[in-house]
């Protein structure tokens, strides 16, 4: 099976303002229990080599398994994992990236990078694009909010 060339991947790019500092939202991007509060259940660990899985509502032509690999963790930093799976008829084999900064309230500036998607991940690119860009900053601090207050 040859590659497809790099320029034929699309990516992700997204940027959010979170109230809360690195390691409250480092907690939210690596805690099982708080990650799966505002994205999906999971068994994340944030060391390098370690293989997860998220998990969702199945649908039509997809089990709502995600097989992911942590590719680079750094505390509070980046955190860098592989992102398997979708429809049989269009794999998804791509790459999540979140960094994050200290901004100069004591919040964090959250980048996201998802890519890796090719021309046949069309619907898988515009869905999880709307995704990413909705409510995730939202529902994020949400969860960070009854963290702190339990």
């Amino acid at each position: 099976m040859s590659e497809k060339p790099e320029s034929a991947a699309q990516a992700i790019t997204v940027e959010y303002e979170l109230p809360h500092a690195p390691a409250q939202v480092w907690r939210a991007l690596t805690e099982p229990g708080l990650l799966a509060a505002w994205l999906m259940p999971n068994d994340i660990r944030p060391v390098v080599g370690h293989t997860f899985t998220f998990k969702t509502q199945a649908m039509p032509g997809w089990d709502g398994i995600v097989q992911c690999e942590i590719l680079e963790a750094e505390p509070r930093k980046r955190l860098r994992y592989s992102w398997k799976g979708g429809p049989a008829a269009a794999p998804l084999d791509s790459v999540v990236t979140w960094a994050l900064t200290e901004s100069p309230s004591g919040g964090t500036h959250l980048d996201l990078v998802h890519s890796g998607f090719l021309p046949i991940n069309a619907f898988a690119f515009d869905t999880m694009g709307e995704g990413w860009r909705g409510k995730v900053a939202d529902r994020m601090s949400a969860v960070l909010a009854d963290a702190e207050s339990a």
